[in-house]
């Protein structure tokens, strides 16, 4: 028996899936390819805002220690900060601005993170800081305007908890630097956002700590911001990573824990944003080229903003140099970056969420039923996953349903699906097929970005009642979109395709020998 999709919404869909996404260090966005990967990203998909590694390293050259007259000042250079916001105001995209990492000529030590050296140690002088803070923001108001800018979230750097990103992941140390850098932004004016602590999957204990320090002191915090992940530990291939996976469902409930750690706290119903989160950290998995990707995804993105005001996929590109230069074809984020803007499932699977209606009229474990004001009825729809490897999935997996459609009178719904499997809209698969070439040809590009294409179908069916049913098999690992639109026939009464080929009418063609 179908599902029957009530007619009345049951709820609204959030566009969290969407309020930001994840990208590589702040200088790559100095690239022509990256810009345009991003502008096609902003075409198809069109998220509000941008966070990525950075933007006071070195690279970004916004810390400037010099001497004059024997003694020692600095001057705060926004080059490269202009070209950047620049250009992603320009394609209709916001910063979702961290402070982070520390400039050398500021660094109370010399460790570092990534390929590019992030210095993840304190500064030597917390005033220094707090005027590099201060001296970065109001540059921001100053050339973008302070209404503008109030909308960029600010962040107290990235993933503290980690020694890695924080040296010993001293945590009344990054308490301290939070409290100089939330009021060096509130100085510039009360009204911008700043907040954190952003912490790594499995540091939760650091949300109540981080809560009473700052209430304490009263110290100014709009936000809390937490990172998602589902894989195991790494293991390591030649140019690359394999993990374990968790269940999706996994990733929502960490969605979910800021908010269950923090209740009774004076931050409790603070938004929350997840500032990344991807199955894998690693920009060297493969998983996130294949099509069980985006159906390992689909769920979250149906259900997550149910649970926070943002979710930031990490990364958008590509062009994402944590462990250096990529030397694979495919390279962890949405599209090939440096190949032309080829698309993977998942990207597929944010387009066709950027298709999907307000009103949610049904949810369920495989689908998503939504309508536009229009009343254009939208479906996700995705087939089930197995994180094990061990416990193959069925290669169809069905769904019926009976989908209100309206106005009154409606006798034909035009189905329009567009979809994505191991078959279909499957670059990745298609580089397999080609035999993996390192540096495919032109001619072998074409082919791929032909391959990543969805595949596309449609057909007229009918509507009893004001109700049409759909039945959907979904292939392994499939992610599709249907798309339903009542249909005013307007086909004038001579219309015949049968004389297409010059044949006489339907009754004078039986007339005839």
């Amino acid at each position: 028996m179908p599902i029957t999709v009530p007619d009345q919404p049951i709820g609204r869909l959030t566009d969290a899936w969407r309020g930001c996404v994840g990208t590589g260090r702040f200088e790559l966005a100095l690239r022509r390819d990256y810009q345009d990967s991003l502008a096609l990203i902003q075409r198809d998909i069109g998220f509000r805002h941008i966070r990525g590694h950075g933007l006071l390293s070195d690279g970004v050259g916004v810390h400037r220690p010099y001497e004059h007259r024997g003694e020692r000042r600095v001057h705060h250079s926004f080059t490269y900060v202009d070209q950047v916001v620049d250009a992603y105001l320009d394609l209709g995209i916001r910063p979702f601005v961290e402070l982070g990492f520390m400039p050398s000529g500021l660094a109370s030590g010399d460790q570092t993170v990534f390929w590019w050296r992030g210095n993840v140690t304190p500064p030597r002088s917390w005033s220094e800081w707090s005027d590099l803070v201060r001296a970065t923001v109001a540059h921001l108001v100053d050339r973008y305007g302070l209404d503008e800018v109030r909308g960029w979230p600010i962040e107290v750097w990235n993933e503290p908890n980690l020694a890695s990103f924080w040296q010993g992941a001293d945590r009344d140390a990054y308490h301290r630097l939070y409290e100089v850098s939330a009021h060096a932004v509130k100085e510039v004016d009360a009204s911008l956002q700043v907040g954190g602590p952003a912490i790594s999957p499995g540091a939760d204990e650091w949300l109540v700590p981080f809560a009473e320090f700052v209430t304490d002191r009263q110290v100014p915090v709009d936000f809390v911001s937490r990172h998602a992940y589902t894989s195991g530990p790494a293991r390591h291939v030649p140019f690359g990573t394999h993990q374990t996976l968790a269940p999706a469902a996994e990733l929502l409930t960490q969605f979910a824990a800021p908010r269950r750690h923090l209740a009774g706290t004076a931050l409790a119903g603070l938004p929350v944003h997840i500032t990344e989160f991807n199955s894998s950290y690693r920009p060297d998995n493969p998983i996130h080229d294949t099509a069980f990707h985006a159906a390992y995804l689909a769920p979250v993105l149906a259900a997550g903003g149910e649970v926070v005001d943002s979710f930031s996929y990490w990364t958008f590109s590509d062009m994402f140099e944590e462990v250096g230069v990529p030397t694979a074809l495919f390279h962890g984020g949405f599209g090939l970056l440096t190949h032309r803007q080829i698309k993977k499932p998942t990207y597929h699977l944010y387009a066709f969420m950027a298709r999907l209606g307000d009103e949610v009229l049904a949810r369920g474990d495989d689908h998503l039923v939504t309508r536009h004001p229009d009343g254009r009825i939208a479906v996700l729809a995705w087939a089930p996953v197995d994180v094990t490897g061990r416990s193959p999935v069925p290669d169809r997996h069905p769904l019926a349903l009976s989908i209100p459609l309206g106005p009154p009178g409606t006798a034909s719904a035009f189905l329009l699906r567009s979809t994505v499997s191991e078959e279909a809209g499957n670059a990745r698969a298609a580089w397999a097929e080609l035999g993996r070439p390192r540096s495919p040809s032109a001619r072998q590009l074409d082919a791929l970005r032909e391959a990543a294409e969805p595949a596309r179908t449609h057909r007229a069916l009918p509507v009893a009642d004001g109700r049409v049913d759909v039945d959907l098999t979904l292939a392994r690992h499939e992610v599709t979109l249907v798309e339903l639109s009542p249909v005013v026939d307007e086909t004038p009464p001579w219309w015949d395709d049968d004389r297409l080929l010059g044949l006489p009418a339907g009754p004078e063609r039986e007339e005839q020998p």
